[in-house]
């Protein structure tokens, strides 16, 4: 084989492949670092190992709606005893970990995907009336999740929500299963492109040539590197998987180009297809690759699974065809039925973010969830340097040099206030007079003003504001407090003008909301939408006791905004839109300051 025909692997610190380009790979970084933090992790192992699953449920930020009592009750001693089990040996931490996150297309917030039912463990299929669930929160307002027990009807259009079946991957969420990640992702004694103790491997190291059956971790590599070229058709080939394309209904479109930007791991098909019939949970299904690329056209192109015992059927008997299926909305114009099939969960079929993250070099072993890192690298030691696994702990704000009037400054947020190491007092006074007579203020001095506006600012205090709305944002209370104590200021807004009290319905605004007050942070501050706090809490679905707590701090209750829909909306009308039930206590009071000012 020519070099040029040879898969390489990517340098460390650029994209790993196309599917898993530079904005994917940015957003599930980010996710990786904010979204579960390391005391949550800590804390919910801590109480999960002294017995306390409840504990534990609580430090991940999920909350349970079910008493084992009346699980025995209703549903029997034997279920409520297996279910007890399972959640003495549940890691919400690790669960959360794992969730479904918003693709690039649809946010750049590393959210998790919102109206989502997932089945974690079924005690009575096929019936499904006896399952553990965790439901997504309703939107990104907030990221708290439910445990929920009770029956579920997967795959059908019933409930507004979205319900998948997750009960063949424990390996996600149930610590005796969690060392199973490794063969799920194609490893063996070790992970594709890695070494057991988590080094890279060479690209002389790498296969150049199809391995074959026998060596199934060489064969994963040989698929991706493929795939990674865009070479899907031979990737096919090498996984032994059929591929079609429907004529008919490929609508003009490059299918193929589909494939290429999908995170589909070819690999990983077919075994898991296998865990599936052998957990008994077969349907007809659908791999929605739409949904997963970043291109809006293709949303609602799948792939079809097709599997016979037929000896002469390309692929050992499993067929992917691509087409389209048409919309929802297209089917109802139409009076077209429901799809007759179902889409496959991605946590059966997709590639491994952390796998893309480290290949790529956004990420080190070390920077993993523990439970994942020792799945992946069996063979890793303990880092050298001492500290924690896991994501790291926000630090001090650190000092940045700017350039100004021709020379190089340091400045650096203590306390919350902007210090500006090589000015004099005098010269900052200078400055700030300028700023108050309308002159343009540059160089160190602004610094600050870029802080709190949506203007420019050096890099580093990018990454530093960022972190500050990330760990918010990912509802992160005492990674948020802990950065507030170091230095960081909180007068910050990002590129939408938001406030960290438009954020406040993230967190646990009891301890936040006295806090950003008594740093003088505007009830009233308004985001580049026209929309205050209050008006965005209500928006975004903030609970009822966030609602409440901004407007006994002293909210403005005659604010308005703009929403889709409704338009121009005042906030009683914003209440109905939302459908806020739990926000009636609101509307009374606006309609009696109303009655007052007339």
């Amino acid at each position: 084989m020519s070099k040029r025909d040879t898969p390489v692997q990517p340098k460390p610190g650029t994209n790993a492949c196309a599917p898993f380009d530079r904005e994917r790979a940015g957003m599930w970084a980010r996710t990786r670092r904010y979204a579960v933090p390391r005391w949550m992790i800590e804390e919910a192992a801590e109480r999960r190992l002294a017995g306390d699953w409840r504990g534990a449920c609580a430090a991940a930020g999920v909350d349970v709606a079910f008493d084992l009592a009346e699980v025995a009750r209703q549903d029997g001693p034997a279920i409520a005893e297996a279910l007890e089990d399972d959640l003495r040996h549940l890691a919400p931490d690790l669960l959360r970990w794992h969730l479904p996150r918003l693709e690039p297309q649809w946010s750049t917030q590393t959210m998790i995907t919102p109206r989502r039912v997932i089945v974690l463990r079924a005690y009575d299929r096929p019936r499904l009336r006896a399952t553990l669930q965790i439901v997504t929160p309703e939107g990104v307002g907030g990221q708290r999740l439910t445990l929920r027990f009770g029956s579920v009807a997967v795959g059908t259009a019933k409930t507004s929500r979205t319900e998948l079946d997750w009960s063949a991957a424990r390996h996600v969420w149930d610590v005796r299963h969690a060392h199973e990640l490794l063969a799920r992702h194609g490893g063996l004694d070790r992970a594709p492109f890695f070494n057991a103790d988590g080094t890279p491997r060479r690209p002389d190291q790498l296969p150049t040539e199809n391995p074959g059956p026998d060596d199934p971790v060489r064969l994963a590599e040989w698929i991706t590197l493929l795939h990674d070229r865009g070479e899907v058709e031979r990737a096919f080939v090498a996984a032994n998987v059929a591929l079609e394309i429907d004529e008919a209904r490929r609508h003009g479109v490059d299918l193929l180009d589909a494939l290429r930007s999908s995170v589909l791991a070819l690999h990983r098909l077919r075994p898991e297809l296998r865990r599936l019939a052998r957990e008994g949970i077969v349907r007809n299904w659908h791999v929605p690759i739409g949904e997963q690329v970043t291109h809006w056209v293709l949303r609602y192109f799948v792939a079809t699974v097709e599997q016979t015992d037929d000896p002469t059927c390309p692929g050992d008997g499993l067929r992917l065809t691509l087409h389209r299926e048409m919309s929802p909305a297209e089917r109802r114009r139409q009076g077209r039925p429901a799809v007759a099939t179902v889409p496959l969960p991605d946590v059966y079929w997709r590639r491994l973010p952390d796998l893309e993250l480290l290949r790529a070099g956004r990420l080190t072993p070390d920077d993993l969830h523990p439970l994942v890192r020792s799945a992946l690298f069996p063979a890793r030691d303990a880092p050298r340097d001492g500290r924690p696994i896991g994501p790291p702990d926000p630090g001090p704000p650190p000092v940045i040099r700017v350039r100004c009037r021709g020379v190089w400054h340091r400045v650096s947020y203590q306390g919350g206030v902007l210090h500006t190491h090589d000015h004099t007092e005098e010269e900052r006074r200078r400055e700030q007079a300028l700023k108050a007579f309308g002159g343009k203020v540059v160089g160190c001095f602004a610094v600050r003003q870029g802080w709190t506006s949506t203007g420019r600012m050096p890099r580093a205090l990018r990454v530093q504001r960022n972190e500050l709305f990330h760990r918010m944002r990912h509802g992160d209370t005492p990674g948020v407090l802990r950065m507030l104590d170091l230095g960081h200021d909180p007068h910050a807004r990002d590129g939408e003008g938001t406030t960290l009290l438009h954020l406040i319905g993230h967190v646990d605004h009891r301890l936040l909301l006295p806090r950003l007050l008594a740093a003088g942070l505007d009830l009233e501050a308004s985001d580049e939408r026209g929309h205050t706090p209050l008006f965005r809490a209500v928006a975004w679905g903030a609970s009822a006791d966030v609602v409440r707590a901004l407007v006994d701090a002293g909210a403005r209750t005659d604010v308005h905004g703009y929403v889709y829909p409704g338009g121009d909306v005042n906030l009683a009308e914003l209440i109905d839109i939302r459908r806020r039930r739990d926000l009636d206590f609101l509307k009374v009071r606006i309609a009696a300051q109303g009655e007052r000012n007339t």
